[in-house]
């Protein structure tokens, strides 16, 4: 197997001209696992994906969120192993580069900025629908989805141009927030109790993985998981990163597998499990949980809910934002896209040029949605968050292997569970995963027509070939002219 690395230094081992380098030491593992939670939404998740996963999947949907932390906790075991060895805001490139190669790194590494491009994209045509009913809801004003959608774009990009701390600052106080209103609805059901009895029927085996909608509910629940691997995405601006990233990895899927499932099972003791079903085969089941929050609790809790929705939205995009920029930094650190990508502010040490170029992709795309009419939620949205979470999931499953070549032959004092058997476990998911997302496409895209959800699905697999084929081209060629040049 191949272990030639895209470098990213001269030969006599300085910073290659032109580029820079993130401010290393900047974040703890607290700030980290804010980053990675926010990118996961789970105040969105719980109000939007809970009843939908209730609608089109039955009770099992706690169940399904426990098993594939399982599966991404497998994933984590060997993922955060190598973050001793690797160090590179591109955490997906430098990984499936020291196990599978530079070729497959490159197409990794293209395939994951283009899914973390789309869906900071598709968020901001979410968080537009959503920020109008909130105003028009507590406020009693009308503003356009495209005024939202516009300012929202706005703040990201002045957020992701400033320093990383400054960002992560933000982050804190949206989530802390956010998953705040959840506890109070949580302990607030569960002091007054429900119309039956407790029931353990969405844990139970036939719920979770031999009903009807098990497929279903697996597809929606690797999305709400979206962004857990973005740990090793900070690596550079760890403190301590050996230490930080694999406990800011656990620590993050940890919390999300257990804040779902509960909060996803209380929805359901709060209703019933009939009344629960019935309400999600309603027209208004987006609107379950704000109406189990005004019988528990109040208009109060219904209005920081509708609130905080918003600021939720603003929060992933943020995150994904942050995300993307990392991955073009060192893309354009190895010369893969242009250097200045590669380009660090003179005092914030943030990747302003990258940033600037995403946030300037990202009105582009938006305006250009709204000129030709798309709708931003069922389209604009779901078509670009969609195609993201199959790219996503596909580099999750690419690292996996990774991490079992990169250790197979040392395992370089690491457990062999650790670094080869659970990493093969979590393959073995992700797997499944994709193979549910793929079968299961038009639930996410919303269409049942074969040519736009071929299109969706593989605009992913093209990035990656796309990455391929500029490896090869663009630095493949000069390190094979370098290597015939020494001999």
């Amino acid at each position: 197997m191949a272990t030639e690395s895209l470098d990213t230094t001269a030969a006599d081992g300085s910073p290659t001209a032109g580029v820079g380098r993130l401010a290393g030491g900047t974040l703890g593992t607290a700030q980290i696992v804010f980053f990675v939670i926010a990118a996961a939404s789970p105040l969105t998740i719980v109000l939007s994906t809970g009843p939908l996963s209730l609608r089109v999947g039955g009770l099992g949907a706690p169940g399904v969120m426990l098993a594939t932390g399982v599966v991404l906790l497998l994933f984590a075991a060997g993922f955060t192993a190598m973050s001793k060895h690797v160090t590179e805001a591109g955490a997906f490139y430098a990984y499936v580069t020291r196990g599978l190669g530079p070729t497959a790194g490159a197409g990794a590494a293209m395939m994951t900025m283009a899914a973390y491009g789309v869906c900071v994209i598709g968020f901001v045509g979410y968080i537009g629908v959503f920020a109008q009913g909130s105003l028009g809801a507590v406020f009693d004003i009308d503003v356009p989805w495209q005024v939202c959608s516009l300012v929202a774009a706005a703040v990201v990009a002045i957020v992701g141009y400033c320093q990383v701390d400054v960002g992560a600052k933000v982050l804190m106080v949206l989530v802390t927030l956010e998953v705040a209103v959840i506890l109070v609805l949580i302990v607030a059901v569960l002091a007054q109790g429900g119309p039956e009895s407790p029931s353990a029927a969405p844990l139970s085996p036939d719920n979770v993985f031999f009903a009807s909608g098990t497929g279903t509910l697996f597809l929606l629940a690797f999305g709400a998981y979206i962004g857990v691997e973005g740990t090793a995405i900070y690596s550079e601006e760890a403190a301590k990163p050996e230490r930080t990233i694999p406990r800011a990895t656990y620590i993050a899927v940890g919390f999300l597998a257990v804040f779902y499932a509960v909060s996803f099972w209380v929805v359901i003791y709060g209703f019933g499990t009939k009344g629960a079903l019935a309400e999600a085969q309603g027209d208004g089941f987006l609107d379950m949980v704000f109406a189990q929050a005004d019988a528990f609790v109040g208009g109060a809790l219904v209005t920081a809910l509708r609130l905080l929705i918003v600021t939720s939205f603003l929060a992933t995009i943020i995150a994904f934002h942050n995300a993307c920029t990392r991955y073009m930094f060192s893309l354009g650190r190895s010369g893969m896209l242009p250097q200045a990508l590669a380009r660090t502010h003179p005092r914030m040490a943030s990747p302003h040029c990258a940033s600037a170029v995403l946030s300037v992709i990202t009105f582009v795309v938006v305006a250009l949605a709204m000129i030709v009419g798309l709708d931003p939620f069922l389209e604009l949205g779901t078509w670009l968050y969609a195609s993201g979470v199959i790219g996503v999931v596909a580099a999750q499953a690419l690292c996996s292997i990774s991490v079992v070549m990169f250790f197979l032959s040392d395992r370089r004092g690491h457990g062999v569970v650790r670094v080869v058997v659970a990493p093969l476990l979590g393959f073995i998911g992700l797997a499944i995963a994709l193979y549910l997302m793929a079968n299961n496409f038009s639930l996410l895209s919303g269409y049942t027509e074969f040519l736009p959800n071929a299109i969706m699905i593989g605009a992913m697999p093209a990035a990656f070939v796309l990455g391929a084929v500029l490896y090869r081209f663009r630095l493949g060629r000069s390190a094979t002219g370098q290597r015939a040049e020494v001999g």
